[in-house]
């Protein structure tokens, strides 16, 4: 939910080409087709719809093998624009019902389809456009979050920031520099293609480490600054525009949430984790492909010297769950305990790498951010999952309900979610941003492409760990 018009619910007309319903499942034998047509998709993939037809093939539940057909490929449907630009692959890529490319959503859009690359040459050249797209914008400011596909309007350009033609919207969060990070190591490390690796891209991995060092405010508090003229305090910052007041302890600020809900304490701490994993991917490609051995170097040590602040400042003793992570601290001992649906998030910590699933600290937090215990963890008649402040109380994200499945190894919890997951997409056949606990036909976000293929990554990480988990009617 990017702007205010994300705030007021999006109720669903579409039901009653959908056949009867009982409660919020389908019950018409063969579902509707709501896929974009073939010849209206903005780009096709032959091993995609080789995908689809396997999976539902092997899903035995119709509607969950509907809901993979329509969800999978939805990125590819209707966000990308796939171009050449000065000879090389150029991927815009929109989040979905707002025409702008958030470097954190256009990385987890695609990233389902990293797997399949080696089996088509023009997916994979589509992703190595997005590294390209995302490398660009890196360069022209490595503090935004979204971007416009060139110079173009954006309704944030009175902002009180240093906004540019080229910027949709230009608050600092921290991850969004981290999964570009994460895109471009994981497509060498699937494809071993280097090509991406350019001077550009050199120079933008240079800009990370100097924004994040920036960001530490170790000295002062930096040339960054934000404020938003609106009655929506998650929507700016106070502090003159830096944020709340820290004590600078080696953990890097970051001034929003990936939900674009600004922080509480800026220390947010799994973006930090993140943080820690993308120094060491950028040290990596630095020793093995640009034979840069002074930055792989320092980008080792900023690693090590995050994650020891980490360990020293963002572990609590809670009373109930033991030695848990704060979702946000400020360093003169103050934290925030509670987590927000969006990734990366203390759930999600396996999923991004930063943490075993075994680690006893991650048990005992996610024993903690799936209990009323925090304060955005929500059950009701439609489901159980955790929501955020961006969709105030009460709305559970399907980005959690897919989380919490993706980072569990028990059986149960994870048929559990896939029933949720069946139960709430209100008869549309897509995931949506959030809906009410109690009413999924309430709920925001038609055209939300992120939680979209999410949902056919969870779908497909099944097919290859518990195809026995197919085999079932829900």
């Amino acid at each position: 939910m990017k702007n205010l018009n994300r705030r007021t619910f999006i109720k669903t007309t579409s039901l009653a080409g959908l056949g009867l319903m009982a409660g919020n499942t389908v019950l018409a034998a063969d579902f509707p087709t709501v896929r974009v047509a073939a010849n209206k998709r903005n780009f096709s993939s032959p091993v995609i719809e080789t995908t689809i037809q396997r999976m539902k093939s092997s899903v035995k539940d119709a509607e969950l093998g509907w809901l993979f057909e329509n969800c999978f490929p939805n990125t590819l449907d209707t966000t990308v624009i796939f171009k050449t630009k000065n000879g090389r692959p150029d991927t815009f890529v929109i989040t979905g019902d707002i025409h702008a490319m958030w470097l954190r959503d256009s990385t987890a859009q695609v990233w389902p389809y990293l797997p399949l690359i080696k089996q088509d040459p023009q997916l994979k050249d589509l992703i190595a456009g997005v590294i390209n797209r995302q490398t660009e914008c890196i360069l022209i400011d490595p503090y935004a979050n979204a971007f416009n596909d060139g110079p173009g309007k954006s309704e944030w350009m009175s902002d009180h920031t240093e906004m540019k033609a080229e910027l949709h919207e230009r608050k600092w969060e921290l991850d969004s520099l981290c999964y570009t990070v994460r895109l471009a190591y994981h497509y060498w490390k699937t494809s071993g293609d280097t090509s991406v690796f350019d001077e550009k891209w050199m120079q933008a991995a240079r800009l990370i480490i100097t924004t994040c060092r920036e960001q530490q405010r170790l000295t002062d508090r930096g040339k960054y600054r934000f404020g938003r003229t609106t009655s929506w305090s998650t929507d700016t910052v106070p502090g003159n525009g830096y944020g709340n007041n820290t004590k600078p302890n080696g953990l890097i600020h970051s001034i929003f949430r990936p939900s674009d809900d600004a922080t509480l304490y800026p220390f947010l701490i799994p973006s930090n984790l993140f943080a820690v994993v993308s120094f060491r991917q950028l040290a990596e490609i630095s020793e093995q492909v640009t034979k840069d051995a002074a930055f792989a170097k320092e980008c080792t040590a900023f690693a090590n010297q995050v994650e020891t602040a980490i360990k020293k400042f963002a572990i609590i003793s809670h009373p109930v769950y033991g030695q848990i992570y704060a979702m946000e601290v400020d360093g003169f001992g103050n934290c925030l305990l509670q987590d927000d649906a969006n990734v990366p998030n203390l759930l999600s910590l396996p999923y991004l790498g930063a943490v075993k699933a075994t680690d006893p600290i991650y048990q005992n937090t996610r024993r903690f951010v799936l209990s009323e215990s925090n304060p955005y963890f929500f059950k009701g008649k439609a489901a159980e999952g955790i929501g955020s402040p961006h969709t105030l109380v009460n709305q559970i994200w399907p980005m959690s309900i897919i989380m919490r499945a993706m980072t569990s190894n028990n059986d149960p919890e994870i048929l559990a979610q896939l029933k949720f997951l069946k139960n709430t997409h209100a008869g549309t056949g897509f995931m949506h941003e959030s809906f009410d606990k109690d009413d999924a036909s309430k709920f925001t976000r038609k055209w939300f492409a992120w939680a979209n293929t999410l949902f056919g990554e969870l779908m497909l990480k099944i097919e290859r760990e518990r195809p026995h988990l197919l085999k079932q009617n829900f």
